[in-house]
């Protein structure tokens, strides 16, 4: 531990060396200097790009109080999008630790400095000028930190210096995107600002939503490859871990959560190996579940084998019952809807092609939906025989280019005719097409298309990458937001979803909210 001299400062020799600390020792030495009435201030964020204006910030705290303290991010909760952090924690805290202005240097534990606050005790903690209006900050984060500076007797302070943006510095002069990227970022950011697209979702905690749709117990079995069988021509792997994500309908519910305060589920489970208290625990507590109990079934669960070190897939085995409904379950599937649709101002319809939705129940969908969202999705279970062509009315509908040409048979043909055939055959208002890596087009019959590129930087898992965007952006259609604006949206979601495994994480809105204002500066 740092020792302190008779004037209560460090010797030179200690302050070279130790001025990156760990934070439970960061306290026990600022503890010391407290003893000998000195004042601390305290500075705190991701600090990507180190650029004078952080410099002239770090300078203008340290006038302030006789110790400048600095914490830092760490990379796994940097929120501005899967891109970033461009430089990692260690790499941020090294440059910041070479400036003489500071004193100590940390790396933070959480993904904000409410904690670290209260542990490390400031006199002062200090933001820019451009954190003084609370309302700007999308994320609440600076009223909370304000709560908990004012809560160990320390004082909020802010800094008048000279502001610059280390994501608009990073996005100009250190590109992490391909020139196509950043052409379309640079022409939409000059026709639309952060505040107008978080509108759309932050007026969505108003709405009052519905999701129908297949409950999907997803689980990844880690393997390791031992080698090939000696007597059969078989694989043969090594059980690791297993890890269980609530997924179908109860990931898109739990995405939509994040952005509206009322989401109501109606799903199956089944009536042996329901898995009801995992799913219970799993679900956010915004989401109010209507579970339906499908008789001589299990809850779905699709399970599949991952060789842990590429995160390579093998394999995947269905625990499913996936006949159609007996009259009885439809019967109370049609019940729930009959009583339950009139009250929502959205419905979202993920089929996933397992059985549960029959004609009558697609009849209620489309009849007495005020705005309806569909996706029939194409999966191994049901790939050749599921067909969006049975929803013949819909608000909005999202899928991928593959399930297109499988809806209209052709596998080469002219893609836009594809979309504009499906258009004229059904009552369709709205249709978003997915297409991985080359982003999205949108088509509405009045404005035509529109096509946005893919903003995922790093693909870990694109399992349930199409259910998240179509989660968000179904919100943001039902408020009749500009098309442009729902791609932008849709693409940004994308490339969080791809980023982490499985359902391991939902969309949320803090991340989502900094993820798109990065992006846009």
């Amino acid at each position: 531990m740092s020792k302190l001299n008779m004037e209560g400062t460090l010797n030179d020799k200690t302050k070279r060396v130790n001025k990156k600390l760990e934070l439970q020792e960061l306290a026990e030495v600022l503890d010391q200097y407290r003893a000998n009435s000195k004042k601390i201030v305290h500075c705190h964020g991701v600090f990507d790009l180190l650029h004078v204006g952080h410099l002239r910030h770090f300078k203008a705290a340290k006038k302030m109080a006789d110790i400048l303290v600095v914490t830092i991010t760490p990379d796994r909760y940097v929120n501005k999008g899967p891109h970033r952090p461009a430089f990692p924690e260690a790499l941020r805290a090294e440059v910041i630790a070479a400036l003489d202005v500071v004193d100590f240097v940390a790396i933070n534990h959480w993904p904000n400095a409410i904690e670290t606050i209260k542990l490390l005790k400031p006199h002062f903690y200090a933001k820019g000028s451009d954190y003084k209006d609370a309302s700007q900050d999308h994320t609440g984060g600076i009223l909370l930190e304000e709560e908990a500076i004012n809560s160990v007797g320390g004082q909020m302070v802010y800094t008048e210096e000279i502001m610059f943006s280390a994501s608009k510095l990073i996005n100009r002069h250190l590109p992490l995107f391909s020139e196509e990227v950043n052409t379309y970022l640079s022409n939409f950011s000059s026709r639309f600002n952060s505040n107008q697209i978080l509108s759309y979702l932050n007026n969505a905690l108003n709405l009052k939503v519905l999701v129908v749709g297949e409950a999907i117990i997803d689980e990844y079995q880690y393997c390791e490859a031992i080698g090939k069988s000696s007597k059969e021509p078989m694989l043969a792997v090594k059980h690791v871990s297993t890890e269980c994500f609530a997924g179908g309908i109860l990931a898109v519910a739990n995405n939509i959560a994040s952005f509206s305060n009322r989401v109501n589920l109606i799903t199956f489970l089944g009536d042996k190996n329901t898995h009801e208290r995992f799913i219970k625990k799993k679900l956010h507590p915004h989401v109010k579940p209507n579970f339906l109990h499908r008789k001589n079934s299990p809850t779905i669960v699709k399970r599949r084998f991952i060789e842990s070190y590429f995160f390579t897939k093998l394999m995947e085995v269905y625990e499913i019952n996936d006949g159609v409904l007996n009259p009885s379950d439809n019967k109370q599937l049609c019940d729930t809807l009959e009583k339950e649709l009139p009250k929502y101002d959205l419905v979202i319809v993920m089929d996933f092609g397992h059985g549960m939705f029959s004609k009558d129940a697609i009849d209620l969908l489309c009849r007495k939906s005020k705005f309806l969202a569909v996706n029939a999705q194409s999966n191994a279970g049901n790939v050749g025989y599921q067909s969006l062509a049975k929803y013949p009315r819909a608000d909005y509908v999202c899928l991928t280019e593959n399930e297109i040409r499988m809806e209209t048979r052709d596998r080469r043909g002219d893609f836009e005719g594809m979309v504009l055939d499906l258009f004229n055959k059904l009552d369709y208002k709205r249709i978003m097409v997915t297409q991985g890596s080359r982003g999205c087009i949108y088509f509405t019959k009045s404005e035509g298309f529109v096509q946005a590129p893919a903003f995922a930087s790093k693909v870990i898992d694109r399992m349930g990458a199409g259910d998240a965007f179509l989660s968000v952006t179904a919100l943001c259609v039902a408020q009749e937001a500009p098309r442009e604006v729902v791609c932008f949206i849709g693409n940004a979601v994308g490339a969080q979803a791809v980023a982490t495994v499985g359902h391991r994480s939902s969309i949320e809105r803090a991340p989502l909210y900094k993820h798109i204002e990065s992006l846009l500066k």
